[in-house]
């Protein structure tokens, strides 16, 4: 790619950890940007961007950071989001796109529409849908979002010209790219990615309280690790989704604890006949939905 071929001349970070680490990585790795200016809560992370070449440059202030800035990506816990976007609504020029990567599309939503009201046609809310237990801009890496899905939920008062151009920048990085209502949005994820952190929280939660957990997480065999690796994600992250997308996540949590209500009442009645088919449903629903989900990323 040559420099006319630039997607971005200038790219602001606010919050350089694993997304917005590894979102200035691969765009730098596909010659799609051209200088990277990174904001964060902390000195230290800062001068690590640096070191690591995630960014060119580093700023402690809002005006400074967002300044001639052609994409703003904002990349903070989703309880920041607010007052950033009203800091953002105060100094960005009126060529700057805005855009989030929260998991979470309702609260910023309504958000942007309450704190960002100069510039709300200029924010596409989006979210990449990857992500690693492990957080920090250490963590961050070019290939991240490659085969992984990326969701904007641009409304009505979204500018078709700037949803374009988070499509390509997200497209760049080897996403696929889709829209989707936001109220669907929190939806659905709260079944297929929040839920599953809770549950993955409760159990090693449950288990650390055992008398005899350090047996137990000596013992641990590789079905553990796989299923409780979420449980090491950051815990400022999923507190703040919990707190943003409470209502859809208690849903999800209900429908959970019904289907676990159903699995105690086999085993405690000794329905071999029931468990079997309770098993044989999950694994071919299981076995089907990544069968459809590999050959759609194959494609």
């Amino acid at each position: 790619m040559t420099e006319s071929d630039v997607v971005i001349e200038r790219l602001t970070l606010i919050g350089v950890g694993l997304i917005g680490g590894s979102l200035a990585r691969s765009l730098k790795q596909a010659g799609a940007v051209g200088e990277v200016v990174g904001l964060a809560r902390t000195e230290a992370t800062l001068r690590k961007a640096l070191e690591l070449g995630v960014i060119d440059r580093a700023e402690t202030e809002v005006e400074r950071a967002a300044q001639s800035a052609s994409v703003v990506v904002i990349a903070t816990p989703m309880q920041v989001m607010p007052q950033m976007l009203a800091d953002l609504d105060r100094c960005v020029g009126p060529d700057t796109v805005i855009t989030d990567v929260g998991s979470v599309k309702g609260y910023v939503v309504e958000a942007a529409q309450k704190q960002c009201p100069h510039n709300v046609a200029r924010f596409v809310p989006g979210h990449p849908i990857a992500g690693k237990e492990h957080a920090g801009v250490e963590a961050s890496y070019a290939d991240l979002f490659v085969d992984k899905s990326v969701i904007l939920t641009p409304t009505k008062h979204t500018d078709n010209h700037a949803v374009q151009l988070v499509t390509s920048v997200w497209q760049q990085t080897g996403a696929d790219v889709q829209t989707m209502d936001v109220r669907v949005h929190d939806r659905l994820l709260a079944a297929t990615s929040h839920l599953p952190h809770m549950v993955a929280y409760a159990l090693v939660n449950f288990l650390a309280k055992h008398s005899e957990s350090e047996t137990l997480f000596k013992l641990a065999a590789g079905g553990f690790y796989d299923f409780t690796r979420i449980a090491s994600s950051d815990p400022v992250m999923w507190r703040d989704i919990c707190m943003t997308n409470r209502e859809e996540i208690l849903q999800a949590l209900k429908g959970y604890r019904s289907s676990i209500d159903t699995l105690f009442s086999a085993i405690e009645a000794g329905d071999g006949d029931a468990l079997h088919e309770c098993f044989q449903r999950a694994k071919l629903s299981r076995d089907k939905g990544l069968d459809s989900k590999n050959k759609v990323s194959a494609k």
